[in-house]
Formats: structure tokens, C-alpha cells, sequence
């Protein structure tokens, strides 16, 4: 259940392109987020991607450092988005130019991942 198998990540460059050129984007801070519903139709396990730009943080250990903490907010709470029924891309962008602990960023993903429950959830009914 608290799993991140490679299925639950966004490695295609296609996907990657109509994520960011169709899908939705908000911010919650310190995360941009895009999101997407998938298309197809049997596909209820959601896929995630995580951005940390090199122009905010130059060196790889503060990078994966991000992204582990980002990676570990959204593999504890992703069950969230199973309520929704179907799958759905997400891309988190790090924007921020500082480091924050684990706990406020697990609270930004935790409040983006409700808003896109919310939004997908008003374009169904």
C-alpha cells in the first residue's frame, strides 16, 4: 500500500509533453503542481514526476534531497487519490529557493493532492 513501484512514475517524454501542454496547474507552496486525468479507461493507479530545478539549487545532493522528501510525502498519502476512481499524472515542480523540513512539505503535497481530488471531482459531476 505505501509502495512507489516504477508503474506510479512518469518516465515517457509523450506523457511528460501532454502533462505540461494539457493539464491543470496550481501552485501550493513551495510546489507548483500539474495534474491531468489519464485516458485510459482500466487505468485507476495514478502517476507522479518530480522537478527540481538545477537554477535554484546547484548541487545534486540538495536536488535528490528535495525529491526524496517529495517522493516520501506523496508515497504516504497517496491514497487519496484512489478515492477518485481513475488514474491521474502529476508533475510537482520545486519552486522555492530554500529548504524546508519534511513536515511542510509534506503538507503542501498533502493540500495539493485534496485540490486535485476537489477539481477532478467537480468536472464529474
Amino acid at each position: 500500500m505505501f509502495e512507489l513501484p516504477k508503474e506510479e512514475r512518469i518516465c515517457s517524454d509523450k506523457t511528460i509533453d501532454s502533462l505540461f501542454t494539457d493539464g491543470d496547474s496550481y501552485f501550493k507552496y513551495p510546489l507548483r503542481v500539474v495534474f491531468k486525468p489519464r485516458v485510459e479507461v482500466a487505468v485507476s493507479a495514478s502517476r507522479m514526476l518530480i522537478s527540481v530545478p538545477k537554477k535554484r539549487f546547484k548541487h545534486a545532493v540538495d536536488r535528490n534531497r528535495i525529491k526524496r522528501q517529495v517522493r516520501e510525502a506523496y508515497r504516504l498519502n497517496k491514497s487519496m487519490l484512489s478515492d477518485l476512481g481513475q488514474g491521474t499524472d502529476i508533475a510537482f515542480i520545486y519552486v522555492s529557493s530554500t529548504h524546508y523540513p519534511q513536515e511542510r512539505i509534506e503538507g503542501a503535497v498533502v493540500s495539493a493532492i485534496k485540490e486535485i481530488v476537489k477539481r477532478l471531482n467537480t468536472t464529474q459531476e
